[in-house]
Order: C-alpha cells, then structure tokens, then sequence
C-alpha cells in the first residue's frame, strides 16, 4: 500500500489501573505508516485508572480521553466513535495488547478482503498459576466452544471475530454498538454487519495478548454474564438459534441440567432403593467429572501448565455461564 488511512483506536476503561499503561504503550508502539487517534472512554474508575489515563493523554498528543459517565461498554465505545472521525476503527480493551504489526496487518487485511470487520486470535496470557490455567482453558473447545478466536483456524469469513478492525463506514451503516448488550456486544454487532451484507473476515495472523480474570469469583462473574447475554442475543435474534454455531452455545446449559438432574435421579434412587435408577443418575454428575479430568490432564500436556487448576477452571466456566443462559432474564437492560 502507498497510502494508509488514518486510524481511531477506540478504548472503554473502566478500574484497569493495572493494565491500561501496557495496552496504550502496544498500541503506541504499532509500525503503521498512517496517522493514530487512541481515544480512551473513561467510566467512573474507583481505582487509579484516571490518574493513569491523564498521564497517558498528557504524554503522548494522539491520546485523548472523553468521559463515559455509565461505566458501560457499548457506551463508551459509542462516546469514543463520536470522537473520531477516520475511516478505520479499531477496537482495544483495557486488558488487552496488540501485537506487533497488529493494525498495519488488520488494515491490509481489510483492503484485500473488502471485509467490514478483521480480527485474529484472543491470546490469553496469564502471570499466575490460576491465570495460566485460565488461558489453557480458553484454547480448549472444552472450555469455550470451538470458535477460531479462541481455538485458531483457516482465514476466512466468521461469525465474529475478537475486538475488531473495522471500516467506519460498517459502522455507521448499523448504528453503532447497541447500548442494551452490556456483554456480548461484539457478538451482536458482528450478527448486524453480516445481516446488512457485510463480510467479517478471521486472519489468525491477526493476535492480541488477553489478561484473564485473576481469580475463581471473577472468572465465575465473567462467565455467567457471558451466558446470560448469549440468551439475550438469541431472544433478540431468534434466528440465530437455528444456526450450526448455536450448538455449542447449548452444550453448558445443558451439563447443567445433567449435573444437577443426574444427581437428584442418582440420590432419589439411592433412597428409593431403586438401583437403575441411582445408577444412571449418578452417571451424568461422574461421567462429567471423569471427562473434565481426563480433558484437564491432555490440556495441561499440550499447554505445558500445572493440571491443579484446570478442572477447577473447566467446571467454573461451563457451569456459570450454563446457569447463566438458564436463569437469564428477559431484557435485562
């Protein structure tokens, strides 16, 4: 390419003191020819992260700030968007870094492809034991379904794809971020690209370093409002239930379901002294249990981290976000 287009980096913070610096510096750091705009949206923090997004905007003048006064996603990325006037939008968390080359990659990616939005590969990286296993996790099928962000795979046409580098003009067409998804907005955005004929194109080239949650509360918190959201997209959007995709979305509610049924059976049996049926009950709850550790022993082979963790990481994030797709509430906005 001889001419590259400018570029708005658009960024929702929200209590990322710990974090924030390295993801700005990353993106800072990119080889890309065009102009950069960071645009960081800032929720009301309870930490220091304001203080850090301050010394961030005062170092460096392609960073600037607007306020996000809901502490939301979709709202801030909103604020930033209409901050920004260049023709590509690329989208960062807070708890996230660019590789090197990222944006010059994802640009020449989008003008190969004619595509409206490109991303590659969530990279989770973890510092801790528990992170690590984390991280493991989220490169199992086991433990986040099958798609290529997360597992890898062949270029091409995707659902979606993580964060995202987008045409503005994609953007623009659909509206922006729908301010009703506190999660599972980039899912939803990417539903409304592909249905106004527009392309999102994976390229595993494409590889951001993603910080996983540090500890069991806050995985467990992450992972059942990514459930919960999922059930709203699918009430949103009742037609993605009959994709190919939706199966896997259906697997963890139902493990819950076998879990906890299965037990009941296996305890009313018991009791019952109705033995067939103690035994098929107490199968379901077993058999889970000796898959998760059979499952956690192969990761933590391939992934060269400690097996301690892994099925406690497994169970965490199948169960919460299974019962969150149960329990999950019509309109939770």
């Amino acid at each position: 390419m001889t001419q590259w287009p400018d570029v708005a980096v658009v960024i929702p913070v929200l209590n990322e003191e710990n974090y924030l610096s390295a993801a700005v510096q990353a993106i800072l750091a990119q080889d890309y020819a065009g102009k950069m705009h960071v645009v960081l949206a800032l929720g009301p923090s309870s930490d220091q992260t304001n203080s850090v997004a301050a010394q961030l905007c005062a170092s460096d003048v392609r960073v600037t700030s607007v306020p996000n006064p809901t502490g939301r996603t979709p709202e801030g990325l909103n604020a930033a968007l209409a901050a920004t006037t260049e023709p590509i939008v690329v989208r960062v968390d807070a708890h996230s870094e660019l590789s090197e080359g990222y944006i010059r990659k994802a640009v020449e990616t989008l003008q190969r492809t004619g595509a409206d939005n490109v991303g590659g590969i969530m990279g989770a990286r973890g510092v801790t034991k528990f992170e690590n296993a984390v991280a493991a996790a989220m490169t199992s099928p086991l433990g986040v379904g099958s798609a290529s962000f997360h597992t890898g795979g062949v270029e091409g046409p995707a659902e979606t794809v993580y964060l995202g580098v987008f045409q503005r003009a994609a953007l623009e067409r659909i509206g922006g971020y729908d301010p009703a998804f506190t999660r599972a907005q980039d899912w939803e955005m990417n539903y409304r690209i592909r249905a106004t004929g527009g392309v999102v194109w994976f390229n595993p080239e494409l590889f951001v370093t993603y910080r996983p949650r540090p500890s069991i509360r806050k995985l467990a918190k992450q992972y059942f409002q990514y459930g919960s959201w999922r059930h709203e997209v699918m009430r949103r959007h009742p037609e993605t239930r009959r994709t190919k995709s939706a199966l896997r979305y259906y697997a963890p509610p139902i493990a819950v379901l076998g879990v906890i049924g299965g037990t009941i059976a296996g305890y009313l049996g018991s009791a019952l002294q109705i033995f067939p049926l103690a035994f098929w009950g107490f199968l379901a709850p077993v058999g889970y249990l000796a898959l998760t550790i059979a499952s956690s022993l192969s990761l933590a082979k391939r992934a060269k981290t400690g097996a301690f963790w892994l099925p406690v990481v497994l169970v965490t994030m199948q169960m919460s976000w299974g019962i969150g797709f149960l329990v999950s509430k019509r309109k939770l906005t």
